[in-house]
């Protein structure tokens, strides 16, 4: 039997960020010196929060103590603000993290079309929109088949994942502006999940849009924490 998904979501971060030791239990945060982790970008100090618990990983040995210190509080404020109190000058984030266990998983039910990754009107469909918008889905990075609907012969919504270190699948949705809205992004979503399951894969939902998180919580994935990367981390202690 597959283990829940907020403990293969521990696990996986755990990989990513090089602990030995894992990932810290409820009310505590653990910190991991690794200039080059996955978790972050190179140089930069990364936060993952799960379930009341944060893993940090941090460029220097002399930031360990501080970042441990600081991050204890924020556990202990709770007052929900959690690492956007961290969030000061470049960063990546906060992000919501959210996950899906097999059995929660609510299917939109609708039929979609399944093009190969890379296909053309996908690249048409990142290129009709904002570059920010396309970054922001993280289509253009995926790796699974693509899941799509078309208004006429246009894609104008679109899903697929990417593994993450042979655990999860890291969702990527995106729908034209005109278009959003209407219940789309669920339906292609849906489609990306459901292939994502059928591998084994944790499915998860990474995102800081409400809008983005409204249609996890539809689809039955659970928010289980944050995510946050940020470039100097001592302005931020400060």
């Amino acid at each position: 039997m597959s283990l829940p998904a907020a403990d293969r979501a521990r696990e996986m971060w755990s990989r990513l960020a090089g602990s030995p030791a894992g990932f810290p239990g409820p009310g505590d945060a653990g910190v991991v010196v690794s200039p080059e982790s996955s978790l972050c970008p190179p140089g930069w100090s990364g936060m993952v929060e799960l379930d009341g618990a944060i893993l940090a990983v941090v460029p220097r040995p002399d930031l360990v103590d501080g970042v441990r210190e600081r991050l204890l509080a924020l556990l202990g404020d709770g007052d929900g603000a959690g690492l956007s109190r961290l969030a000061v000058g470049e960063v990546l984030g906060p992000a919501e993290l959210a996950y899906l266990d097999e059995p929660d998983f609510r299917p939109a039910g609708v039929e979609v079309e399944r093009l190969p990754s890379g296909h053309g009107d996908v690249e048409a469909l990142l290129a009709s929109v904002p570059e920010a918008d396309a970054a922001e889905s993280g289509l253009e990075r995926t790796e699974s088949p693509v899941y799509v609907l078309r208004d006429g012969s246009r894609v104008v919504a679109a899903s697929a994942y990417r593994t993450w270190v042979e655990t999860a699948a890291h969702l990527c949705v995106l729908t034209a502006d005109p278009h959003r809205g209407r219940g789309l992004a669920r339906a292609v979503a849906s489609a990306a999940v459901a292939d994502a399951l059928a591998d084994g894969l944790l499915p998860q939902w990474r995102a800081r849009p409400a809008a983005s998180r409204r249609v996890a919580a539809a689809l039955g994935f659970r928010r289980h924490g944050a995510q946050l990367s940020v470039r100097d981390l001592a302005a931020a202690l400060a």
